[in-house]
Parts: structure tokens; C-alpha cells; sequence
């Protein structure tokens, strides 16, 4: 296997979810994306979303999308599932994994990409420098929300720490620093935070 890997969040989340798996050892390709290298051949044949991180497999498939690796990498690799061991609990994460990245992941994401991070993005994807603000108001909002669910649960499903923890922490402290702070009203997701980023996997 050979991980591509880059700057931002969603690599971060592959390398995060590694850590916690104990999964060492795969070779790694460093893509310069702020340089576009990510938009331009070799590696458009390898990716053709032209967005990292990326895995390619021995077998000459390649699988993009974090969710999508991890998954693969957690069905591979011995150890205990972050996933799940059952249906119950896959179905579980799976819902909250869908849940954070359709309603805060995506929101905040394209909310620094239409604004701080426009130079970097206005030639490689339709930006709306006008929705930035709403959107990452929409982000907030759905932390408020998922605040409220998280009284007296040390992690999003419960005592499992999931992939679906491991999502929304890299993404809110890569944000945090670039005008979209936690909210410190927000008790419970601070707690968590403060949880997750005392983990030795947070710095991977």
C-alpha cells in the first residue's frame, strides 16, 4: 500500500484513526497541495478528484475519501474495531459519522474556503464568498446541538470512541485556530475536546 498523504484535516483524520488502530508501517507520499500538486498529473491518474489523502492498494486500486479509507483499513488490519463489532454499533457510528460530516464537517470546511481560504480555493472549485459567514454559523449551531446530546457520554456513541470522534476532532481543532473557536458554552464538546486532544493519537 502507498498513503498519500498532505496538509489539512482529512489526511489528518487517516493518520489520526492509524494511531488508534496501531496501523504502522505504510509507505507514504507527501502531495503538496498548496501548490497545487494535488490538481495536476501524476497524480490526477491516482486520484481524479484531485483531493488527498488517497491509499493505493497493492492490487492497483486506489480508494479516496477519508471514511472510505478507514473504513478499508479497519476491516484489514487486526485490532479492536472503530467502527464496530456489531451491526448495532457500526449502524451507530456510521449515523453520527453521516451526521457530523453532512451538518458541521461540510459547513465549516467550505466556511474557510470561501473566505480565509478563497486565494487557495477560487480556481479549483465554485466558491460563495457570500454563504461563508452562514455557514459556519450552520457548524456552530449543529456543535450546540450535539452539545446537548452529549451530556454524561465520555465519547459521541457513548464509552466507544468511534471514527466519528475522530472526525470531529481533527476538524475542530484545525478550524479552532482559523477563526471558527469552540464554543465554551458548549460544556460537554469542550470536555470532550479537552478528552480527545489529551490523547497521544491527536498529534499523528
Amino acid at each position: 500500500m502507498l498513503f498519500y498523504d498532505s496538509v489539512g484535516p482529512n489526511p489528518k483524520v487517516v493518520r489520526v484513526f492509524m494511531a488508534e488502530r496501531g496501523i504502522s508501517g505504510i509507505p507514504t507520499e507527501t502531495i503538496d497541495i498548496r501548490a497545487g500538486a494535488c490538481r495536476q498529473e501524476p497524480f490526477l491518474s491516482i486520484n481524479p478528484s484531485g483531493q488527498c489523502p488517497a491509499l493505493a492498494l497493492d492490487n492497483g486500486l486506489v480508494i479516496a475519501e477519508i471514511t472510505a479509507i478507514c473504513e478499508y483499513l479497519d476491516e484489514v488490519t487486526p485490532g479492536t474495531s472503530l467502527i464496530g463489532a456489531t451491526a448495532e454499533e457500526r449502524g451507530e457510528t456510521r449515523m453520527w459519522m453521516r451526521r457530523i460530516d453532512l451538518n458541521i464537517l461540510e459547513p465549516m470546511a467550505n466556511g474557510f474556503r470561501f473566505a480565509e481560504g478563497l486565494k487557495m480555493f477560487q480556481n479549483r472549485m465554485h466558491c460563495i464568498p457570500q454563504a461563508s459567514d452562514d455557514l459556519k454559523a450552520t457548524a456552530q449551531e449543529k456543535l450546540t446541538w450535539l452539545d446537548g446530546l452529549m451530556a454524561g457520554k465520555q465519547f459521541i456513541c457513548g464509552d466507544r470512541l468511534t471514527l466519528a470522534d475522530i472526525l470531529l476532532f481533527v476538524f475542530v481543532d484545525f478550524f479552532a485556530g482559523i477563526k471558527q473557536p469552540l464554543n465554551p458554552e458548549n460544556k460537554n464538546i469542550m470536555a470532550w475536546y479537552e478528552r480527545m486532544k489529551a490523547r497521544p493519537s491527536a498529534t499523528a
